[in-house]
């Protein structure tokens, strides 16, 4: 079951940190609202709002994102190409997150939810006495759309 955070989560869990929910905070956030299951980097997210008429300097969109990611709202993730990127964390702790398809030709990331592997999760737990609490699997290779252009 995914998990729909809310700008009242994103100000308990501020609260809790003794820190405010300020409104370039809450612009950020709104960001991943409006875009949802997109993969935004820093850039992306600045982008947007410029597009939309508002002006927040991207040191702050950096400050705001990596805040958000340590409260777990957003989850950070990287691709390989030295660029972090970031979703809304809608994942149940009982149940793994979705895994990533990216495409080493065009960057392109698309989500994949079969999630295979708790198997083998469960023999590792057995074996090693390791207790599993998640998982990410990265597959790179090429996208349909840069196949069909060779």
């Amino acid at each position: 079951m995914a998990k729909q955070f809310t700008m009242e989560d994103l100000k308990q869990r501020l609260q809790e940190r003794q820190l405010k929910l300020t409104p370039q905070r809450q612009i950020v956030l709104r960001v991943f609202f409006e875009h949802p299951n997109q993969h935004l980097s820093a850039e992306d997210v600045h982008d947007i709002l410029r597009d939309g008429q508002l002006e927040i300097g991207l040191a702050t969109v950096y400050r705001s994102l990596e805040l958000l990611a340590q409260l777990g709202i957003l989850l950070k993730l990287e691709f390989g190409d030295g660029c972090s990127r970031y979703e809304l964390n809608t994942s149940d702790p009982e149940h793994h997150q979705h895994h990533h398809l990216i495409c080493t030709r065009c960057g392109r990331v698309q989500e994949f939810d079969d999630d295979m592997l708790e198997g083998l999760e469960k023999d590792i737990a057995e074996k090693s006495g390791f207790k599993i609490v998640d998982h990410q699997v990265k597959f790179f290779g090429i996208c349909k759309e840069c196949q069909a252009k060779e």
